[in-house]
């Protein structure tokens, strides 16, 4: 027995009594929200087509992302659907008999049969081939070749349709299966693991922390003080606040979520437009550049500061400047087309109407609060960087429980529904695919790729620099594990130039695709921008940012110049 509940018109009511559906329970009648009929909730036990189901879901859907469009499609409904009986018609009113032959024509049933077949044949070749002695004798081979197929399937998760999360995990258990049976001993294999899973788990606790944090502050509308501010209408002006508010909220944000926030203050801003699509790019480009330069800002920095490859102080001394570069030159450059030169937006402020939570400014500063305090904590210590993290949700949970205790109708507010809402799949990606390339790291497949490269690349610079490129296309996770697998802090110091120019490269080089970062594919999914959209417009822009960057280091480096620190204090100098 099923429930299902959804808001309708009476004129839907009608032609759903008429049919043969089970309907029991109640109409209410109550205003519509943008209508000029009645409307009616309506309460249906008992099971429920596919079919009605999947039609008021994504049309809710739809609703949801654009109000105007969802009122430009029902009106045009209106007009197709009238009946005799009723003199106008809810669009859900086209679930009728056509459109059921139509959905029953185009449903290809086998389609789901071939891909279980698929699987179980693939499961079973996997099964076979790790009990052959052969897994065991060519452990690289095997280890190398299971990696390129899963990293395939990661990339084309689109069109296989299977989540790459569930891909990543699947590989990395497979891959560390591969090298127990081909370790000298299973206890070997085991201790290897033990170590690689301390490391990782320290990088996934870490994000956890941080993404309840940020989800906490935005459900109270925390970031409403820093958009409030952007006032502007003026194209020109408007590329520049965007780009730099960005900038400095994903240095102590990541570079995800300050894609998100700004995109959806974009959508406010700026009607939907080829200048839009434009402001939305320069966030990613922002993004990506502003998570380059502090250890919090992004996943490839977290986890470089995280295993002592890079330091706060260092970092934000050598970084700083050339992450702006790589973000001023992409401006400087599109505040010259002509989109950017054409007319103002003229917009309504619709920011002004969306009211903040209760207690919301307490929430954000101590959330910003907690987020910067992370580095003080691990000088303080000395104690891992996720501890300081769950310090400050700790104390962050604490405070909501408070300020909010006996309010039943803002448990949204709390943390537990905040944990509900965070990028879940995401942190296990991210646990897949690093252990992936610690079982790599632990077969020395990673140490035999850096040999080849020191006798092949001379250029440490250059290394580096190509590592930035094929993170354009490849994910800059998996590349920043295999090089901090690749090479240690014995081969290049703390601090050295080789891993500052890795945290930059990787962090900015993923702006030259659209898919080359977490940013870029949360906002094409967010705008529904094509992909050879952004090679056409923006790639050209980003790719300049990111040698003038480059240039930018290299100058700075070889001149000896740095920011100066707010002073040597004590507690970070050896953060």
């Amino acid at each position: 027995m099923t429930t299902f509940s959804i808001g309708t018109h009476l004129s839907l009511f009608q032609h759903l009594r008429n049919s043969k559906l089970p309907l029991h329970g109640l109409c209410t009648v109550e205003p519509p929200p943008f209508f000029g009929s009645s409307s009616c909730r309506t309460r249906f036990t008992g099971p429920i087509p596919t079919l009605l189901r999947r039609n008021v879901l994504a049309r809710a859907e739809d609703k949801a992302r654009d109000p105007t469009s969802s009122l430009q499609t029902q009106q045009s409904s209106q007009s197709q659907n009238l009946t005799p009986e009723s003199g106008n018609c809810d669009p859900l009113c086209s679930l009728d008999e056509t459109s059921s032959q139509e959905f029953e024509e185009r449903y290809q049933s086998k389609t789901d049969s071939l891909k279980a077949v698929a699987i179980l044949a693939a499961a079973a070749t996997g099964a076979v081939a790790i009990n052959h002695s052969w897994v065991a004798t060519n452990q690289d081979l095997a280890m190398a070749l299971l990696f390129v197929l899963g990293y395939a399937g990661i990339i084309f998760e689109e069109s296989l349709a299977f989540n790459k999360s569930g891909v990543g995990l699947l590989m990395a258990v497979s891959l560390w299966v591969i090298r127990s049976l081909g370790a000298p001993s299973t206890d070997i294999a085991v201790s290897e693991l033990t170590h690689a899973s301390a490391e990782v788990s320290e990088i996934v606790f870490f994000l956890l922390g941080a993404m309840t944090i940020v989800e906490i502050v935005d459900s109270h509308q925390g970031f409403k003080l820093v958009t409030d501010n952007i006032t502007t209408r003026n194209p020109r002006l408007l590329l520049w606040v965007i780009g730099f508010v960005t900038f400095f909220l994903s240095a102590v944000l990541d570079n995800l979520t300050s894609t998100i926030v700004m995109v959806s203050l974009l959508r406010k801003l700026v009607p939907p437009s080829e200048y839009r699509k434009i402001l939305g790019a320069v966030v990613v480009i922002a993004a990506n550049a502003g998570g380059a330069w502090t250890p919090i800002g992004d996943v490839t920095t977290t986890m470089l500061w995280i295993h002592g490859q890079i330091s706060t102080v260092q970092t934000v001394k050598g970084l700083f400047v050339p992450s702006a570069v790589s973000l001023a030159v992409p401006l400087a450059l599109m505040s010259l087309t002509s989109e950017v030169n054409g007319k103002g937006q003229n917009s309504p402020n619709v920011l002004a109407s969306e009211q903040m939570a209760p207690r919301g400014q307490l929430v954000f500063s101590v959330g910003l609060g907690a987020l910067v305090f992370v580095p003080v904590f691990k000088a303080l210590t000395g104690l891992p960087p996720y501890m300081g993290m769950l310090l400050g949700l700790g104390v962050l949970w604490i405070l909501t429980d408070a300020i909010h205790y006996g309010e039943s109708e803002r448990q949204k507010l709390k943390v537990p529904q905040a944990l509900s809402r965070i990028d879940t799949q995401g942190i296990l990606f991210f646990l897949g695919i690093l252990l992936s390339v610690s079982s790599l790291e632990a077969a020395g497949i990673l140490r035999e790729i850096a040999n080849y490269l020191d006798a092949h690349v001379a250029s440490s610079e250059l290394i580096a620099s190509s590592i930035g490129v094929i993170s354009a296309v490849i994910d800059n996770v998996p590349l920043v594990a295999a090089t901090m697998g690749m090479y240690d802090v014995v081969s290049f110091p703390q601090d050295s130039e080789f891993w500052q120019l890795i945290a930059f490269c990787a962090g900015t080089g993923g702006s030259m695709l659209i898919i080359g970062s977490a940013a870029g594919v949360a906002f094409m999914g967010m705008e529904k921008v094509d992909f050879f959209w952004y090679l056409r417009k923006i790639s050209g822009f980003a790719f300049a940012g990111y040698a003038a960057g480059i240039v930018a280091y290299l100058a700075l480096h070889q001149l000896n110049i740095s920011l100066p620190t707010l002073a040597e204090v004590p507690f970070l100098s050896g953060s």
